[in-house]
């Protein structure tokens, strides 16, 4: 399976490529965890976020077993950052297609691809998964997203391409953040917290995160003609690695926050108010499960279902 960056995306999303090419995302990611992007899973009542290596790799573990697939299915990486998930479901015996929007993003997993020799496993490209065009109608046994549909500027469009490309019986994951809505919001939540989650999704580039108040995801999946969806709050197996990155941030935060530098440091101020926000209930993290119908391949000659 051969590696390509064909096409620049269809859509220049330049927000989020601007957001991933700074130097705070780019060094924090890195330094962090190792490149990885996205939370680990820690056993219920855990307090500590250490070790971190083998939290993440739980995390990534949970989502392979939320696909369930058998070994050489084939499957899209949406979002596919540097390429760690994608290598990781390779060595459990999927085929991996990902694409990222960033083009430093896949030279580095391409370069790492081939030095694990995985390249007749995984093949990555710079893409839009809005606009999956170069895969067919029917052709994937599994999609998913691993903190990354938040970043999407049509959600509803993202997941309509899903079901497009997915076999029928086919299987989407998407593991991802939601928030109550400002109805559900307790007056007594400082006006702090509620302006720094409107940066972080503004700054964070994250325009579906910010519509994605609870239940949202699941109402959106079985619109789209999903069925067989599961929604699993994971809120409290992320909340370790919440309190990592809120200690780890809170002197940086409230210098930043001093000179009103907060756009410029997204992350740190995420790291902060995230944990403050997942202790009060205003936000979480959780997966979702849904299935393709068998016998479903209704698609038009632009990829949407017919209704």
């Amino acid at each position: 399976m051969t590696t390509t960056q064909e096409e620049q995306p269809l859509i220049p999303y330049r927000s989020v490529q601007n957001y991933f090419a700074t130097w705070e995302s780019r060094a924090g990611y890195k330094l962090l965890l190792g490149g990885t992007r996205h939370h680990g899973y820690y056993k219920a009542g855990t307090r500590m976020p250490f070790p971190i290596n083998p939290a993440l790799r739980r995390m990534e573990d949970h989502l392979y077993n939320t696909l369930d697939l058998p070994k050489g299915s084939e499957v899209l990486d949406a979002g596919c950052g540097v390429g760690h998930v994608a290598m990781y479901f390779a060595r459990k015996g999927l085929r991996v297609r990902g694409i990222d929007l960033v083009e430093n993003h896949i030279l580095w997993a391409e370069r790492d691809i081939k030095a694990q020799g995985l390249d007749s496993q995984v093949s990555v490209r710079v893409g839009d998964y809005h606009h999956l065009d170069h895969i067919s109608d029917t052709s994937l046994d599994g999609v998913f997203t691993m903190e990354t549909f938040v970043h999407a500027n049509d959600g509803r469009k993202v997941l309509n391409e899903f079901f497009r490309v997915l076999k029928p019986g086919g299987t989407l994951a998407l593991f991802e953040y939601w928030h109550v809505s400002d109805q559900e919001i307790p007056s007594d939540v400082p006006k702090h917290i509620l302006e720094s989650a409107k940066r972080v999704n503004k700054y964070g580039a994250m325009p579906t995160g910010e519509l994605l108040t609870k239940g949202v995801l699941r109402n959106w999946l079985k619109e789209q003609g999903f069925v067989d969806v599961e929604e699993t709050d994971l809120s409290e197996n992320i909340a370790p690695m919440s309190f990592f990155f809120y200690l780890l941030g809170y002197i940086p935060f409230l210098i930043i926050s001093f000179f009103g530098l907060q756009q410029y440091f997204v992350n740190t101020e995420a790291g902060v108010q995230e944990y403050r926000g997942l202790e009060r209930g205003l936000w979480g993290y959780a997966s979702y499960k849904a299935k393709k119908p068998l016998g479903d391949t209704n698609t038009s000659d632009t990829g949407l279902r017919r209704r």
